[in-house]
């Protein structure tokens, strides 16, 4: 009995938009073991490629004040260069897949490490904020592939039995690990001397992958004509979708929602677009989608994992930093604990990479949000006082939870599509890619919009308790009144800034309140999580023994 190579990739498949009712796999050349040496120079290349794109990111994301103070912009305003930036890698990887298939696998590597390099350069020429968001926009375009080649990378020296295990746990650890170590090395970077060492480190590790994609070619894949004019519309449609959506949330929890309408008309265009080019794809003989498998309940209760996952993860991504930022810590003072996180994320890359084996996914999924819950839950009890020390645990628990997460579900997506055929893997990809990525900016903007909604409540509270005849807070403010002696002279003015630092307290204390809100609820979100999985998992298992009662266990 034949067996499909789990090493198939989309190039190999039968075009895919010309009919075809059974798609066959095709045959591939025996597996040849590759040189030691070189296989370590196509590892190396997998995990430059990684993080040339992810820290690329990660440092934008870090130090959107710095950078914005730098360009004479706002806050809100330097957000437009994280929007620029993101919008359109939520799309481009569909559009990538196509090109690939139709010009080659080589001609699309090196185009692609090109363009980065010549985007990298001109980061130098930016002056202004509207040049940096032109520049954060193409270079989003030109890092998309980089995620692609990452993978690619990684595969390229490991046996079929490696890929789906190995390859894939190594190459999404790497590419998870940008914005961690971005906030990890920011504050030595950036230091006095401004932008330009993040900009001189971008380009040098960018003419480094350069090299390595040109010193060391991927094996050579089939080529075919599978760009239709059709599949442009449709993907003109999503990339609106997609990178709509991807603004709002952005946007949304700083701008706030209800105070700016364009808000609404963003995401409504961005839906009717998404529609309209499901429409067209239902109606396909050849679609660039399958929509019907997409919307199968397997696929469905995968997108809606892999979502979900993403949104919980907000507590690390958003949650940590914004808590100790609001505490007033320096960059230099987080530091230590995304090294932490790093050093965790590795360790589960490596656990995954040895331990997971097909069938064994919900294994790691338990682990991973039993993990997160308990993080979670620890980290829901900070106080004015809790410094980056006090997170190390937790979050090297959620980092860890992190890596156990993503590779076997993205293993479980990639079976399913083979099982269907080598075609519905670029269906699949779209949905792994779309997830992580809208998933990553939708689960920050409602962490976000959360965490400003419960800081409000919470100074509410505290303002209606903090009352000059409460002769407790009445102590606080001659006590602090009479703290200011020596430096103000006039009684109503150090009255006055008694009262104004009691009032700054009170709204730090508001916004930790509420940052232990969100981390509280993502817990428990993580716990129900856990307890719907384990349902799932007794349910099927009863299901199947019903179904074969002859069945006895050995």
């Amino acid at each position: 009995m034949s067996r499909i190579d789990p090493t198939l990739s989309e190039e190999t498949a039968t075009p895919v938009n010309q009919p075809d009712p059974e798609p066959q796999a095709p045959t591939r050349p025996p597996f040849v073991p590759m040189a030691r040496h070189r296989a370590a120079g196509y590892f190396a290349a997998s995990a430059m490629l990684a993080l040339t794109q992810g820290l690329a990111q990660g440092f934008i994301s870090a130090n959107l004040p710095q950078i914005g103070g730098e360009l004479g912009a706002t806050t809100n305003q330097s957000l437009w260069l994280m929007a620029a930036y993101m919008a359109p890698r939520a799309s481009l990887p569909l559009l990538l897949i196509k090109i690939r298939t139709q010009y080659g696998l080589r001609a699309f590597a090196e185009v692609g490490i090109v363009l980065y390099v010549i985007v990298a350069a001109a980061s130098f020429l930016i002056d202004d904020l509207q040049s940096a968001v032109v520049v954060q926009f193409v270079s989003g375009c030109v890092s998309a592939p980089l995620s692609t080649l990452a993978f690619l990378y990684m595969l390229e020296p490991l046996p079929p039995e490696k890929k789906l295990n190995v390859g894939l746990a190594g190459a999404l650890t790497f590419i998870t690990l940008g914005s961690p170590l971005a906030r990890a090395l920011s504050p030595t970077l950036l230091g006095d001397a401004g932008w330009a060492p993040v900009h001189t480190l971008g380009l040098g590790m960018a003419l480094i992958s350069l090299c390595l994609v040109f010193l060391m070619p991927l094996s050579p894949q089939p080529r075919a004509r599978v760009i239709a004019v059709l599949d442009i519309v449709s993907y003109a449609l999503i990339a609106i979708a997609f990178g709509g959506l991807t603004i709002a949330f952005l946007m949304g929890a700083t701008l706030h929602w209800t105070q700016a309408p364009w808000l609404g008309e963003l995401m409504a265009t961005a839906l009717a677009a998404g529609a309209m080019a499901v429409a067209i794809e239902l109606n396909r003989k050849a679609p660039l989608l399958d929509i019907r498998w997409l919307a199968s309940p397997a696929i469905l209760h995968l997108t809606g994992a892999l979502l979900l996952f993403r949104i919980i993860l907000s507590e690390q991504t958003s949650g940590a930093p914004g808590l100790f930022r609001a505490l007033g810590l320096g960059s230099a003072q987080i530091a230590p604990l995304f090294w932490i996180i790093v050093a965790a994320s590795l360790v589960g890359g490596l656990v995954v990479a040895l331990l997971l084996k097909p069938g064994k996914e919900p294994a790691f999924h338990i682990a991973a949000l039993i993990l997160i819950a308990l993080g979670g839950f620890m980290d829901g009890h900070a106080t004015l006082l809790t410094r980056p020390a006090q997170m190390y645990v937790s979050q090297a628990m959620i980092a860890f939870a992190s890596a156990l997460f993503l590779p076997p579900a993205m293993l479980s997506g990639m079976m399913r599509a083979l099982a269907k055929g080598p075609t519905y893997i670029l269906s699949f990809i779209i949905v792994f890619l779309s997830t992580q990525s809208i998933g990553g900016v939708m689960g920050s903007g409602l962490f976000n919009s959360f965490i400003t909604q419960r800081q409000a409540l919470h100074m509410h509270d505290l303002g209606d308790q903090l009352t000059r005849t409460d002769p407790i807070v009445a102590q606080r403010i001659g006590a602090a009144a009479q703290g200011l002696a020596p430096t103000l002279s006039d009684p109503a003015q150090r009255t006055a800034q008694a009262v104004s630092g009691i009032a700054t307290d009170a709204a730090t204390q508001a916004t930790v309140m509420a940052y232990n809100d969100a981390f509280l609820l993502l817990s428990l979100i993580a716990a129900v999580a856990l307890a719907l999985l384990l349902t799932h998992l007794c349910v099927a298992s009863w299901l199947t023994k019903r179904s074969c009662p002859a069945a006895q266990p050995v």
